[in-house]
């Protein structure tokens, strides 16, 4: 097997891999992921046993066990520049033989689950409710620097949102990945389903304006009326997309819940999200240790 040389894979005088700062048997297989280093330890909290904690950067990770369930929960940051490093370096974590540098022979499949925050872009969906992505769509062009990205890519679906949102060619050329079924099934069930669309930005890319004028005034009307076979864009947030492109282009089950926190074409907020936050959690860990 070819050896994978120190540049590309960069491990420290500890053999732990460099953002993460973690060793191999520093993570569960399955792993919920957050952008909020903070929210870590609100989930942790409810692990019967907690056996790891570390901190590196922004990146927060806690190991436990929850009604016998090994689990991690990892905090990302925001964007997903962050998602490109610590999917890259979770799947070096189950994947590739750090002292050795090269690709193991067994590979294993990490169930990587996002929980986090969102603003609705349809106007029925109500504030503090569930959803879940069924599809990731990507704004961000990320996975277009990945030679397999085509692989795991919805391109019918990706021709039709070209023709329906008349997208600008100025922009990055979007793409659009499935989540894994049987995670949408054990967790997803009772809440909102559908299109996620993943932002570069939180402002300008999300159609948020305060002093400067935005080029494109109407992306979210061009976005929200997009429709697929009965598939709509239900939210926008900052991470999924990645998280499901690169997931599944390294073999992994991948599948993001967000709280609705925000409605932008109603322009109404939550009132309490932490509450809301709070009970995302409390349903995620349930639906996750149930075996």
């Amino acid at each position: 097997m070819k050896r994978i040389e120190e540049s590309q894979l960069i491990v420290n005088s500890e053999g732990k891999i460099y953002h993460l700062d973690l060793r191999p048997e520093n993570i569960a297989d399955t792993i919920i992921l957050v952008g909020d280093p903070q929210r870590v330890p609100k989930i942790s909290k409810y692990f019967d046993k907690i056996e790891f904690k570390n901190i590196n950067r922004e990146i927060a990770t806690h190991t436990g066990y929850i009604n016998g369930k090994h689990l991690s929960v990892i905090s990302t940051g925001m964007g997903t520049d962050n998602i490109d490093i610590v999917l890259n370096e979770l799947d070096a974590l189950a994947n590739i033989d750090l002292n050795k540098r090269v690709v193991k022979e067994k590979h294993t499949s990490l169930n990587l689950i996002r929980l986090g925050t969102s603003g609705a872009v349809q106007k029925d969906i109500e504030i503090d409710s569930f959803a879940v992505s069924k599809y990731g769509l990507g704004l961000d062009g990320l996975l277009r620097y990945y030679d397999a990205s085509t692989s795991v890519c919805e391109e019918e679906m990706l021709s039709e949102f070209y023709k329906q949102t008349d997208w600008p060619k100025d922009l990055s050329k979007p793409y659009v990945v499935k989540c894994t079924e049987n995670l949408l099934d054990k967790i997803g069930d009772g809440m909102i389903k559908g299109i996620t669309a993943t932002a570069p930005g939180f402002y300008g890319p999300q159609g948020r304006s305060l002093r400067l004028k935005l080029k494109y005034p109407d992306l979210i009307d061009r976005i929200g009326n997009y429709d697929f076979r009965g598939e709509r864009v239900i939210n926008f947030e900052m991470e999924t997309s990645a998280l499901y492109g690169l997931g599944k282009m390294l073999g992994h089950n991948v599948m993001t819940v967000c709280a609705v926190i925000a409605n932008r074409i109603t322009e109404k907020y939550s009132k309490d999200y932490q509450k809301t936050i709070k009970n995302l959690i409390e349903l995620v860990l349930e639906r996750v240790s149930a075996e």
